[in-house]
């Protein structure tokens, strides 16, 4: 292949296939020596993506700031936020649509036994959850948290919806101060986004090494191996997960008007990242790269649209949370209604926004929802057990929907005319 083809991207996905392919082997080999191998490259795999969660809270505080200040006035930020809620609200809805023809018909077939229900109450994840779940705020406190008492806390707890508020709140109020003092702002967060970019394109350069290093001891620990009920659960929910995926590219196709090859081809390299990382806050970079130099969005819109997309924007909410109701209401024998699925997607839209950035955030979340609808609460240990995979496709289903929305609302943003300047990332190539 010549060099011409073998670009980032390319490197990106032999890495992938490379270590799928390798881990898959080690672990139907069953030699502890060659595992040993496999797990000492996890370390690099895990450096490589801190290293990019380093560069996420500035590059998303800056690229706010920036945006915010490169409307024409404080209504048109107000409108871009609000369409951007309003379509991540009727995403959600369609995600929840797609949740109830699928999820309870799929789990007809859930092989389940006596067995399996007698062993549920041994998971020694139980008490876990439970202390877990207690831990979690009441809604009054999640609701007082949004507004953060120290933005320099926040930061470091990484709590990015409060930073969300907080940098557009600051955004905003720049606009009123003096032209002097705000472009003095501007150039700064400027300078912030350039560097943190710059960070970003050297990581990428080396990111078929940390996607291979954390694919090969990950896949060499689980194989390819999926049985039983937890195996079940784990191929409808991936499975359900995928099609949510696909079905995003012709939406982007008719709503946003850009071509399906253009779309996949601007989305894959966060989507591998997300693979491999487990975190849409890390895939930010590249799909900011791909919106904007592959599809030619604007941007003063990915700018604003993807930082609060990969913030509060969780596309596979609805589906995961009905899946995992269903899977524990079948191996604990209980019944799920229409009002306790109406209530448990209800929650799963109106919540998303709030899912803690840890992998098992959405799993720590849905507690109390289990509660008010009849089911065991020790049942989320067992979806935590088996939540590796789950974890991986709803990752990318996010990444996906975060540069639909952003298509979306750019083909909104050129059919009204808007005219407002911003700073450019095109030209500096990501993957």
């Amino acid at each position: 292949m010549s060099n011409r083809h073998w670009n980032p991207t390319t490197r990106v996905l032999a890495a992938l296939a490379a270590g799928l392919t390798i881990g898959i082997a080690i672990s139907a080999s069953g030699n502890a020596t060659l595992r040993a191998i496999a797990a000492a490259a996890e370390p690099v795999g895990i450096v490589w993506i801190n290293a990019i969660r380093m560069t996420v809270i500035p590059l998303v505080i800056s690229l706010l700031f920036v945006s915010m200040t490169s409307f024409s006035d404080i209504q048109s930020a107000c409108r871009t936020g609000g369409r951007a809620l309003m379509l991540f609200a009727a995403m959600l809805g369609g995600s929840a649509v797609l949740a109830v023809l699928t999820v309870p018909a799929l789990y007809r077939w859930l092989p389940t036994g006596a067995t399996t229900t007698a062993a549920l109450g041994q998971m020694p994840a139980s008490s876990a959850v439970h202390e877990q779940a207690q831990q979690l705020p009441t809604f009054a406190q999640w609701l007082a948290d949004l507004v953060p008492t120290n933005p320099i806390r926040a930061a470091a707890d990484g709590a990015v919806l409060p930073l969300v508020i907080f940098s557009v709140l600051f955004g905003l109020a720049s606009t009123r101060i003096a032209p002097d003092l705000r472009e003095a702002l501007v150039r700064f967060f400027r300078a912030i986004s350039e560097s943190m970019l710059t960070i970003m394109r050297w990581l990428i350069a080396i990111a078929p090494f940390g996607v291979f290093a954390l694919i090969l001891p990950l896949t060499a620990r689980i194989g390819a191996s999926a049985v039983g009920a937890f195996g079940y659960y784990v191929i409808v929910v991936c499975g359900v997960l995928f099609v949510q995926t696909l079905a995003l590219y012709p939406i982007a196709a008719i709503v946003g008007q850009v071509p399906v090859k253009c779309f996949a081809q601007a989305v894959f390299p966060a989507q591998a990242i997300a693979f491999s990382s487990r975190s849409s806050l890390a895939s930010l970079p590249a799909l900011l790269e791909g919106a904007e130099t592959t599809l030619q969005s604007p941007p003063e819109i990915v700018g604003f649209v993807l930082p609060l997309a990969v913030s509060i924007f969780k596309i596979n909410t609805p589906v995961l949370w009905l899946a995992g109701a269903f899977f524990v209401a079948r191996l604990y024998g209980a019944h799920l209604g229409p009002s306790q699925i109406g209530l448990i997607l209800v929650a799963a839209i109106s919540l998303s926004f709030s899912t803690p950035g840890i992998p098992i955030g959405s799993l720590l979340l849905i507690a109390p929802v289990f509660a008010s609808v009849g089911l065991p609460v020790e049942g989320i240990g067992i979806l935590m057990a088996v939540d590796l995979a789950p974890d991986i496709f709803r990752t990318i289903a996010n990444v996906t929907g975060d540069m639909t929305a952003a298509v979306i609302l750019s083909r909104q943003h050129r059919a009204n005319g808007a005219r407002c300047e911003a700073p450019s990332i095109k030209g500096r190539a990501i993957v």
